[in-house]
């Protein structure tokens, strides 16, 4: 028989030492600390612990083990066994403040409807922020808005004032302006140089374009928007408005800000171009040429298809007043949409969740997640495009998009296996936790 290997006396000392100060900097747990109990977790990057604990203390996760020895003494425990545990979601396409009272004789879009100074709009537009909430949505990356109400909103939520999820936002976004004859601004209106380039981001010129960005962003905005073609709404249309010099004008400044820049390109021209400019984002692009996903791929330049949004305006078009024919042109626009997602997934580009949800559309933020698969996702995969890959978009990789120890505490119970069945996610949502708070809970009672 083999002896065991001899073990110095200096050796143990040395390591109780190392368990004593383990011990010894183990940050000490507040009496508001939680043990969270799940089924199992499944993480944004695949990992999946079973019966899992998770401890939460303040809005931070402390630690992630497994079983009851992972729960330390005194801590009282939440009983979720009855759910799989995911991390907080990310929506990286919505436009928040687009609120809409369905008053008589008005549509979600267009005039007669109420006309709301931004303040009101940011405390009415909280009804949107609670159903995304109520799908698993603990952040959102808002691009675009009228009157800075999204910074409203967001300041709202990040004070406590209002429950939603974490916002960064873009303020208005960056589109082509065509001046009409005789038709200026008034003088009080024009930044000192004379430029056209004012709040609302209306460019006119090449010049204008730096200035643009540089008042979204000192007005608050977290992120720059871009509006690099035509297409909204039934407007499916797909024509380049700025140029490749202006989007790449629009790049350089946002970087140069340090903000990260989304460019909205409908088509495969103006998308080709925004990604040759170095955008973070490009968002619903149809028909890209396979040099211009290699790129993609090869700069870390992500995809947000935003596929969903197309069925949504097909599903509520006598609300919108659009016509059968606009309804088939949506469907067919994302029949393209999700092929060139396919081809972008095998490409090897990284996809992103973004719903495009405004008006009725919150409460359906992750419907996109079922596109995402039929485009050829795993389960898996396109909970890390909802979860890692929205929080590498917002560069908070270390802080949200996975259950870990110091990330955020924003989790969610689902009903059912997110690891093979992506309605667990779509549907499945029973309670949400922001930032250590529950913001959401819909358990069945027993």
């Amino acid at each position: 028989m083999n002896a065991r290997p001899a073990v110095s006396l200096a050796a143990l000392l040395a390591l109780a030492g190392c368990i004593h100060a383990s011990r010894a900097t183990r940050p000490a747990l507040s009496p508001n600390a939680r043990a969270l109990r799940f089924a199992k977790l499944v993480d944004g990057d695949g990992r999946v612990t079973q019966d899992a604990t998770i401890i939460v203390d303040g809005d931070r996760i402390v630690s992630v083990g497994s079983g009851d020895g992972a729960v330390p003494s005194g801590v009282a425990v939440v009983d979720l066994r009855k759910y799989t545990a995911i991390p907080g979601m990310i929506d990286v396409h919505t436009h928040m403040t687009y609120w809409w009272d369905h008053a008589p004789g008005t549509k979600p879009f267009g005039p007669g409807g109420t006309r709301r100074p931004p303040s009101e709009v940011a405390t009415v537009a909280m009804a949107n922020a609670r159903l995304t909430l109520e799908t698993g949505v603990t952040t959102v990356r808002d691009l675009g808005a009228s009157g800075y109400a999204d910074i409203l909103m967001r300041d709202r939520i990040d004070r406590g004032e209002a429950v939603g999820p974490r916002m960064f936002v873009a303020g208005y976004g960056l589109s082509k302006s065509v001046p009409r004859p005789n038709a200026a601004p008034p003088a009080s209106a024009l930044p000192a140089s004379g430029s056209l380039a004012w709040l609302r981001g209306r460019i006119t010129a090449l010049a204008d374009i730096p200035l643009a960005v540089k008042t979204q962003a000192d007005s608050g905005a977290d992120v720059i928007k871009m509006y690099g073609s035509t297409g909204t709404g039934a407007d499916t249309s797909t024509t380049q408005t700025f140029s490749y010099e202006e989007m790449k004008a629009a790049v350089d400044a946002a970087h140069a800000l340090g903000k990260r820049i989304a460019i909205h390109s409908y088509g495969a021209n103006g998308g080709r171009d925004a990604v040759r400019a170095g955008t973070n984002t490009l968002e619903h692009a149809v028909d890209l040429d396979d040099a211009t996903l290699a790129q993609m791929a090869r700069q870390g330049t992500f995809y947000v298809p935003t596929i969903d949004h197309n069925r949504y305006y097909a599903d509520f078009r006598a609300d919108y007043g659009y016509t059968d024919e606009q309804a088939r042109g949506l469907d067919a626009y994302r029949a393209r949409n999700i092929e060139t997602a396919r081809r972008a997934i095998k490409a090897g580009v990284k996809l992103a969740m973004g719903s495009d949800a405004v008006h009725m559309m919150f409460g359906q933020n992750t419907r996109e997640l079922g596109f995402l698969v039929q485009a050829g996702m795993t389960p898996l995969d396109a909970l890390g495009a909802a979860t890692v890959n929205g929080a590498e978009i917002l560069g908070l990789a270390d802080r949200i998009g996975r259950v870990a120890p110091g990330y955020f505490a924003d989790i969610v119970a689902v009903d059912g296996d997110p690891a093979t069945d992506i309605n667990a996610v779509v549907n499945g949502v029973r309670w949400v936790m922001k930032g250590g708070a529950v913001v959401v809970d819909k358990r069945r009672t027993p």
